[in-house]
């Protein structure tokens, strides 16, 4: 490990990259996406066929539930070491990667590949960590997780780090100097996933990451309770991670902890204030209901709730296309509509195990999905504002889950890189 990294919470990486195959049938997009839409996943295998690809090193969220889950865990362990054997993967020590995305829209996100500490990073709630979760944890998701990951021999990762950098000091200044890098990769991703572009940085340029990163540390220490970084996307993969190296630690001397290879989670770094960074809201479909005993019901959650828009929280629903209106909670204890809506149908799943919900990134798929049956309503939610992001968490602590996306599904992160995780 580099010593001008020591005790930062982000750090190089001895990071794989996939060698002698076709970049854009082995990268593909992060598993926790196109839950709803199987499809999706169906197109990818038909793309993909019998070529090698990090679709046989994950496990797509829609099949954690399945028949056959155990034996596909095996199969994707099974794999990995197959990969490791055959040579499939090129090995960079002690690696940090500028990454260059440009977006189904057309936009650039920039980004720095490398490893998180996870002796430094919490999702318990009141955490003063200098990394921590924007999302609230829920806890039964994690087991199905730690099941893929406790026995894999390397991680694939689709997690993101932010960092709340309004001067652009830390990512950016590496787009002007790319020249003096070591070009890695640069290929069209599959399914409107856009293109992207890796450089190897040098030694020099390693330390002037340290630099930056040490730089906010000691700023972050004195003037916002010690957050450096926040989650925003793979909360719950980020978590797994940190489930399974506080085990290892359980079965290992402590005198060995920080050598050991799960005490860390590769991750790629992304300015809060990147130009091709969007908040997204995430709306809720709630399934399985009589619509107007649902909005019955969200009115006698909320006594001081009326139906129309007003001061409060207003939400938004959308029963079919001839049925739509407001619900405005007057008076709201929660800080964001969010959380006001998410308390409620939280209870209400409670009582009405027939009532489902799913989580839905574009409005108008909200809606459509609402129109297509009688027993669904669709609740349309506002984006939260990137500049509150730091501020809620320090102030708050997690948001509640699924507050917000970056960008849409197609711009989420897709597997490329890896690295060992057992010895």
């Amino acid at each position: 490990m580099n010593d001008m990294f020591e005790n930062l919470p982000f750090r190089p990486a001895d990071i794989l990259l996939p060698q002698d195959c076709d970049l854009s049938l082995w990268s593909v997009v992060a598993c926790d996406q196109y839950t709803s839409q199987p499809e999706y996943w169906q197109r990818v295998e038909e793309q993909v066929g019998k070529n090698p690809s990090a679709l046989r090193l994950i496990l797509p969220e829609s099949c954690l539930e399945g028949p056959s889950v155990e034996t596909d865990i095996m199969d994707i362990n099974n794999t990995m070491s197959r990969y490791l054997r055959e040579g499939r993967f090129q090995e960079y020590p002690s690696a940090l990667i500028y990454v260059e995305r440009v977006l189904s829209g057309g936009r650039t996100r920039r980004g720095l590949v490398g490893m998180v500490d996870l002796e430094q990073y919490s999702y318990e709630p009141g955490a003063a960590t200098p990394v921590r979760a924007t999302e609230g944890t829920v806890l039964d998701r994690i087991p199905p997780r730690v099941a893929v990951r406790k026995n894999a021999p390397i991680e694939l990762p689709h997690v993101m780090l932010l960092v709340d950098d309004p001067e652009k000091g830390l990512i950016e200044p590496f787009s002007a100097q790319t020249g003096d890098m070591k070009l890695l990769y640069d290929f069209d991703l599959m399914e409107r996933g856009g293109h992207v572009k890796g450089w190897l940085l040098t030694p020099e340029q390693r330390e002037q990451v340290a630099r930056e990163i040490q730089a906010r540390k000691t700023r972050a220490g004195q003037e916002r309770d010690g957050l450096v970084f926040v989650v925003g996307d793979g909360n719950h993969s980020l978590a797994t991670a940190k489930e399974c190296y506080e085990r290892r630690k359980g079965l290992t001397n402590p005198g060995q902890w920080p050598g050991l290879p799960s005490r860390y989670a590769l991750c790629e770094l992304v300015n809060l204030h990147d130009e091709g960074l969007d908040f997204e809201p995430i709306h809720r479909v709630v399934f399985g209901v009589k619509p107007e005993e649902l909005l019955d019901a969200l009115m006698e959650y909320y006594p001081s709730a009326v139906r129309g828009g007003g001061e409060g929280h207003t939400l938004v629903f959308s029963v079919n296309r001839w049925s739509q209106g407001e619900v405005t909670v007057r008076n709201p204890s929660a800080r964001l509509e969010v959380d006001t809506l998410q308390r409620f149908l939280d209870d209400y799943l409670a009582n009405h195990p027939r009532a489902w919900v799913d989580y839905i990134h574009g409005g108008d798929e909200a809606r459509a999905l609402a129109e297509e049956r009688e027993d669904a309503v669709a609740f349309l939610l506002p984006a939260m504002d990137k500049g509150e992001l730091f501020p809620a968490v320090i102030n708050y602590g997690a948001l509640p889950r699924k507050t917000f996306s970056m960008g849409e599904a197609q711009d989420k992160r897709f597997y490329l890189e890896a690295r060992r995780i057992r010895v």
